[in-house]
């Protein structure tokens, strides 16, 4: 926290106990959380916090590049403390999202730049389907 702390100061924001409580819920999770689903998890420990104190926080975290936003197509955004490009794979009936390995796709990438000539700089890929305990169900 004393990174983050660090990082805040120098950009000029507000370093305040939610907005690192947001950020230490983002750090310590591999679930890919949404603002309301961030925002009912730190709740009881801080009753007068708005959901919109976290998609502030959020915003400012995206803006000095310490996590990454994802759209999955649901509606509403998630959101990953690990910013290193790296694909996701989304559940499309229990809405899991979790990080796939980057191994799997650097064939692919050199494909890409083959085929297309591009110098690429970013890359942002989705998988879906259905993760093994609701293949179960279905």
């Amino acid at each position: 926290m004393v990174e983050i702390t660090k990082i805040l100061k120098e950009r000029g924001f507000k370093v305040t106990p939610q907005r690192l409580a947001v950020f230490n819920v983002l750090k310590n999770t591999k679930e890919h959380p949404c603002a309301e689903t961030i925002y009912n998890k730190l709740l009881p420990m801080y009753p007068t916090m708005s959901l919109a104190t976290v998609y502030k926080s959020l915003e400012v975290f995206k803006s000095i590049g310490i996590i990454q936003e994802l759209d999955l197509g649901e509606g509403s955004s998630r959101y990953d403390a690990n910013t290193k490009q790296h694909p996701h794979i989304h559940c499309l009936s229990c809405g899991r999202v979790e990080d796939v390995d980057n191994d799997m796709i650097y064939d692919l990438l050199d494909n890409v730049k083959a085929r297309t000539g591009y110098n690429l700089i970013k890359q942002q890929l989705y998988f879906y389907g259905y993760c093994p305990d609701c293949q179960k169900t279905h």
